[in-house]
C-alpha cells in the first residue's frame, strides 16, 4: 500500500479541505453508529431485570464526563419506565433509533459528497499531466514506444485507475475510522476479550493481503496486453490498404484473435481472483465472530468475565460492525492493486526524462541576423554514427539543398535544427549562439516546417492553417492560402474555409494537403525554413503548383532543403551531397555537375 499512499501524496494536497471535510464527516458518523447502537442497553439491562439498581440524577462536573452521561442517561430511561411503562420506553428508543439512523445516512452522505470532487479532480489532472508530459517529450521516445501503447496507458490505464483507486478513495477513508472507533469501543468495553480479537485478525490479513499482491501483477500483465491490442488495431487501421492489397485479412485477423485470446485467459484470472476478495472475506469475518461468541459467550457461561450479558451483546453488534467495512477495506485494497499496475504503466510516461531542456540562463534570440552553423555535429541513435563530423554554414538568406541516398543523414540533420533530437559532440549555432543555450519556444518560433507528409489535423481548413498561430486575421489566412495556390480549392469545398477536411486531410488530394501545409508555414512568416522533400509523393502537375507555392515561401527566407528530386533543388544557393553521415562534396548544380562526382551520378540516374 505504500505506492497508494504514494499517490495521494503527489496528487491529493490541491485538495485537502475536500479531504478534512471527508473524515469529519467518517468521523461522526462512526460515532453516530456506536451511540445507535449503544442506546440498547440500558433498555435490555431494565427491562429484563438485570439491573435493579436506582439511579439519582447527577450534576455536571460532580464526577467523569463519562460516568455523568452513562448515570444521567440510565437516570431517564429509568424515569421513562416507571411513569409511562415499558411499552412507552422501547417506543422512545425505537425514535432515538430512527434519528441516530438519519443523523448517521446523513453525515456518511455529506463524507461521499465530498469525496467525489477529489476523485474526478484527480483523474482529471492525471490525463492533464499524460498528456502534457506527451506533448513535451522529445520525439526519439517515441521511436521506441508503440503509439497504439500510449494511447492505451492515457485511455484504459486512466480509465482503470479511475474505476478502481478513485472509487476505492471513500472506502479507504471511511472504514479505517469506523474500524478505530469499533476498536476503542471494544477495549472499553473489555480489553481482554477485544485482545483476543486482535490475535486473530492478522491471520486473515495475512491471508488477503497475499492474495492481493498476486492480484497486481496479473493485472500488469492484463494492462500491458491491452496496450499491445490497441497497438495491432492501430497498426491494422493505419496499414489496411495494404492488409487489403496483399490479402492478408485473414492473417492480421488470427494475429489480433491469439493477442486478444492471450489477453482474455488474463482478465479471466484476474477477476476470479477479483471476485475471490467477497466470499474470502465473509469466510473469515464469520469464523472470526464464530470463535469471538464462543470464546465470551463461555467466559460469561463461566462467571470468570467482567462483561455482562447484555454488554456482550453489544460488544458482538459492534465487532459485526467492524466486518462489512473490513470487507469492504479488503474489496478496495484488491482495487487498488489492480490500479497501482496501470499506475506503474502510466509513471512510465510521467517519470520520462525529457532530454531537451531550456537552459537554466536562456541566451534571448528573436531573429536571425547572419546564418546558421553545424560545427563538427556527431550524433547517432544507437551505436552507429548517423551524423558523423558535419561541418556546414548557411548564411541568411541562402537556400541550402541536402542530397543523398536513403539512410545518409539529410532529415536527422534538419531534426537537429529545432532541437528534436541535440547533437552528442559539436554543435549548432543560429548567429553563433549554441542552439542549446536558447529556450526551445524562441528556437522554433524561428522555423517553420514542411514535410513530404504533410501533417494535418481533423478540423477545417481555417483553423489547420492558423495551426500555431496566434490572433490572425481572416485576411491573413486567406492570404497565405493564395500564395500557397489553396484558396480556390478550398473556396469551392462545400462550407469555404470552415469546410471539415477529415481525419489526416483525408478528404484532399496530396497536392492539396501539401499546399495547406505550405499555407500554415507561410502564415507562420519564419525566417528559417525547413522542407523535407516536400513534393517527392506529388505527381507533374500537383508538383508544380506546391513548387510554384513553395517558391514564394522560399523568397527572402534561409532556407533548409531535403529533396530526392534534384530538378527542385537546382537552383540552390548550396547544394551538400550526403554519404554515411558526412558531407562528400558540396557547391552550386552547375560547380557539382562539373566536377563529376556523387552529385553528378545522382543527377545522370535520375535523368535517365
Amino acid at each position: 500500500m505504500k505506492g497508494f499512499f504514494r499517490l495521494l501524496a503527489r496528487f491529493v494536497p490541491p485538495y485537502k479541505h475536500y479531504l478534512a471535510l471527508n473524515i469529519l464527516f467518517n468521523l461522526l458518523t462512526a460515532i453516530f453508529t456506536l451511540f445507535s447502537f449503544a442506546l440498547i442497553i440500558p433498555i435490555l439491562e431494565m427491562l429484563f431485570g438485570l439491573n435493579t439498581e436506582t439511579y439519582k440524577l447527577m450534576a455536571w462536573g460532580s464526577a467523569k464526563l463519562n460516568e455523568v452521561v452513562v448515570n444521567n442517561f440510565y437516570y431517564y430511561v429509568q424515569c421513562i419506565i416507571q411513569r409511562y411503562g415499558q411499552s412507552m420506553a422501547l417506543a422512545s428508543i425505537a425514535v432515538a433509533l430512527v434519528v441516530m439512523a438519519g443523523l448517521k445516512t446523513g453525515c456518511a452522505y455529506m463524507a461521499a459528497y465530498f469525496m467525489i470532487p477529489i476523485r474526478t479532480s484527480v483523474v482529471r489532472d492525471i490525463r492533464n499531466q499524460i498528456y502534457s508530459k506527451i506533448v513535451s517529450l522529445p520525439i526519439g521516445f517515441f521511436s521506441s514506444e508503440r503509439k497504439g501503447d500510449v494511447m492505451a496507458r492515457m485511455s484504459g490505464d486512466v480509465t482503470e485507475v479511475e474505476n478502481s483507486i478513485m472509487t476505492s478513495l471513500d472506502l479507504m477513508f471511511k472504514n479505517p475510522i469506523m474500524i478505530i472507533a469499533c476498536l476503542t469501543m471494544m477495549i472499553a468495553l473489555s480489553w481482554q476479550l477485544t485482545l483476543f480479537v486482535l490475535l486473530l485478525l492478522p491471520t486473515a490479513g495475512f491471508i488477503m493481503g497475499s492474495v492481493g499482491k498476486r492480484l497486481k501483477r496479473v493485472s500488469l500483465e492484463g494492462q500491458n496486453q491491452w496496450g499491445v491490442l490497441l497497438s495491432n488495431i492501430e497498426e491494422t487501421i493505419g496499414g489496411l490498404r495494404i492488409v487489403k492489397a496483399f490479402n492478408a485479412e485473414r492473417k492480421v485477423r488470427k494475429r489480433f484473435q491469439t493477442e486478444n485470446e492471450k489477453y482474455r485467459g488474463i482478465i479471466t484470472r484476474m477477476n476470479r481472483r477479483y471476485e475471490l476478495a467477497h466470499p474470502l472475506s465473509e469466510f473469515l469475518g464469520t469464523a472470526t465472530i464464530a470463535i469471538v461468541l464462543w470464546f465470551g459467550g463461555t467466559l460469561i457461561l463461566n462467571g470468570t468475565s467482567a462483561i455482562t450479558a447484555p454488554k456482550f451483546i453489544y460488544y458482538m453488534v459492534i465487532f459485526y460492525s467492524i466486518i462489512n467495512p473490513a470487507k469492504d477495506l479488503s474489496r478496495a485494497s484488491y482495487s487498488i492493486q489492480r490500479g497501482m499496475a496501470s499506475m506503474q504503466r502510466i509513471d512510465k510516461i510521467l517519470s520520462a526524462e525529457n532530454t531537451i531542456k531550456d537552459p537554466a540562463q536562456p541566451v534571448p534570440l528573436k531573429a536571425l541576423e547572419h546564418g546558421i552553423s553545424y560545427n563538427n555535429v556527431r550524433f547517432r541513435y544507437g551505436e552507429a554514427w548517423i551524423i558523423d563530423g558535419v561541418q556546414l554554414d548557411i548564411k541568411r538568406g541562402q537556400t541550402v539543398a541536402l542530397v543523398g541516398q536513403s539512410g545518409s543523414g539529410k532529415t536527422t540533420m534538419a531534426d537537429l535544427l529545432p532541437r528534436f533530437y541535440d547533437v552528442e559532440e559539436g554543435s549548432v549555432t543560429v548567429d553563433g549562439i549554441d542552439i542549446r543555450d536558447v529556450k526551445v519556444a524562441d528556437l522554433r518560433s524561428l522555423m517553420g516546417n514542411v514535410n513530404q507528409e504533410a501533417i494535418l489535423f481533423n478540423d477545417s481548413f481555417y483553423n489547420n492553417i492558423t495551426f500555431g498561430v496566434e490572433n490572425a486575421t481572416r485576411e491573413q489566412v486567406e492570404e497565405a492560402a493564395r500564395i500557397a495556390n489553396a484558396y480556390d480549392f478550398i473556396m469551392a469545398s462545400e462550407d469555404g474555409f470552415d469546410t471539415n477536411i477529415g481525419d489526416r486531410g483525408c478528404k484532399l488530394s496530396g497536392g492539396q494537403r501539401q499546399r495547406i501545409s505550405i499555407a500554415r508555414a507561410i502564415l507562420k512568416n519564419p525566417p528559417i525554413l525547413i522542407l523535407d522533400e516536400a513534393t517527392s509523393a506529388l505527381d507533374t502537375e500537383s508538383e508544380h503548383l506546391v513548387q510554384e507555392a513553395l517558391d514564394h515561401l522560399m523568397d527572402g527566407r534561409t532556407t533548409l532543403v531535403i529533396a530526392h528530386r534534384l530538378s527542385t533543388i537546382k537552383n540552390a544557393d548550396l547544394i551538400c551531397v550526403m554519404q554515411d553521415g558526412r558531407i562528400v562534396e558540396q557547391g552550386t548544380h552547375d560547380e557539382l555537375i562539373a566536377q563529376g562526382g556523387a552529385y553528378k551520378h545522382l543527377v545522370d540516374m535520375q535523368t535517365f
